[in-house]
């Protein structure tokens, strides 16, 4: 599994308000693409960074989301370019499916 991990530094603080319709306005997006079972909204506490985790079937699938029509589409959303960082998920530990799961099973 592949977690990765998206930031943007935002030109002016957001409201959590504000962050929440943003980010309802998005999360449609998300629904059905290949290879993702999960995205997390973040907002830092004083409304200066937004982002998100993502936890993908693998780096190709999270590779073909990350295009340059997304970061201009995040770049109109919020202002700022987004980095984006892919880590290695060795193990998960899922409390609602009570579960732990170890890559390569």
């Amino acid at each position: 599994m592949i977690t990765a991990v998206t930031s943007f530094s935002l030109p002016k603080p957001i409201t959590w308000e504000e962050a929440r319709s943003i980010f309802l306005s998005t999360a449609p997006i998300y629904r059905g693409v290949p290879g993702l079972f999960r995205k997390t909204y973040l907002l830092s506490e004083d409304g200066r960074t937004a982002g998100g985790i993502y936890f993908w079937n693998s780096r190709s699938e999270a590779e073909a989301l990350y295009t340059d029509a997304w970061r201009a589409r995040a770049r109109e959303k919020y202002g700022a370019d987004p980095t984006v960082t892919y880590f290695e998920s060795p193990v998960v530990v899922d409390n609602v499916a009570e579960q732990i799961s170890a890559g390569g099973d």
